[in-house]
C-alpha cells in the first residue's frame, strides 16, 4: 500500500522534529524544511517528490506560509494538494484570513498531536475522495479505470500484478516528471531505497514488456529514476 508523503515546513527545529516524529509514528512519510523557499524548490526540483499534503507554519523567515500557499494553489501541479496551516495567530480574523488565503485547515499553537493527526487524516480522506471524481487516467494509448482497476493498451486489457498496477498509476499521475528510485520504492513498497535491491528494476522491466510498444513511454533517467513520457515524446 502506498504511503502518504507529507511536506512539513516549520522554522522552529523542535516543533518541526516533533511534527515529523508524530506523523511518522502514524505511518506517514515526511520531508522537513526550515523555510518556504526550500519547500517550494523541492516541489520544482527534478528530485522533488510531490507530497500528498503540505504542513506550513504561517510565520516563516523569508517567504511566509501564506505566500507559499498562494504559490502552490496557483500552480496546476499542486493546487489540489491539501494544506494544513499552523500558527500562533489565534484570532477569528486570523483563522478566516488563513482559510481564505488557501489553507484547507488551520490549527493554532500549541496543539495536541492526536487532534493534529485526526485533522491530517480527514484532509487526506477528503481530498482523496475528491480526486476519485476523475476515475480515469489516460496517457497516449494507455488508459486506467481507477474504479475498476483496469488497464488497457489501445483498448486491449493488460493484466498487471498489484505492484505493477500501482507503479504504472504513480508514473502516469506524474507524467513528464522525473520520479526518483527512492520515491518509487517509498511510495509503492513503503521502504527506503537500498542501492542493492533490484525489485524496482524488475517491475519496470516486466511492466514495459506487458505494455508492448507503449512501454517505451517509461524512460530511464540514469542515476536518478524514471519518467513517464507522453506518447508523442516517447519516440523509440
Amino acid at each position: 500500500m502506498m504511503k502518504h508523503l507529507i511536506y512539513v515546513t516549520e522554522d522552529d527545529e523542535n516543533i518541526r522534529n516533533l511534527i515529523c516524529v508524530a506523523l511518522e509514528s502514524f505511518g506517514y512519510t515526511t520531508c522537513a524544511f526550515e523555510t518556504a523557499e526550500e519547500a517550494l524548490e523541492a516541489v520544482r526540483g527534478v528530485e522533488g517528490s510531490l507530497p500528498s499534503l503540505f504542513v506550513f507554519d504561517w510565520m516563516l523567515p523569508g517567504i511566509d506560509g501564506m505566500a507559499a500557499v498562494a504559490k502552490l494553489k496557483a500552480s496546476p501541479d499542486t493546487r489540489k494538494i491539501p494544506v494544513m496551516m499552523l500558527t500562533a495567530k489565534d484570532s477569528e480574523l486570523d483563522v478566516v484570513a488563513g482559510l481564505d488565503g488557501g489553507a484547507d485547515d488551520y490549527m493554532t499553537k500549541p496543539f495536541g498531536i492526536l487532534e493534529f493527526s485526526a485533522r491530517i487524516r480527514n484532509l487526506l480522506k477528503r481530498f482523496g475522495e475528491e480526486k476519485k471524481e476523475d476515475k480515469r487516467l489516460a496517457v497516449g494509448d494507455i488508459s486506467i479505470d481507477l474504479e475498476k482497476r483496469e488497464v488497457k493498451n489501445k483498448g486491449e486489457a493488460v493484466e498487471l500484478t498489484l505492484k505493477e498496477y500501482e507503479l504504472l498509476c504513480y508514473l502516469m499521475e506524474n507524467t513528464n516528471r522525473v520520479v526518483t528510485r527512492e520515491e518509487l520504492l517509498d511510495r509503492i513498497w513503503g521502504y527506503d531505497y537500498d542501492g542493492e535491491t533490484r525489485t524496482l528494476d524488475m517491475h519496470i522491466k516486466t511492466l514495459r514488456q506487458k505494455l508492448h510498444d507503449a512501454g517505451a513511454q517509461i524512460k530511464t533517467v540514469r542515476g536518478v529514476g524514471y519518467r513517464f513520457l507522453r506518447e508523442k515524446e516517447a519516440g523509440k
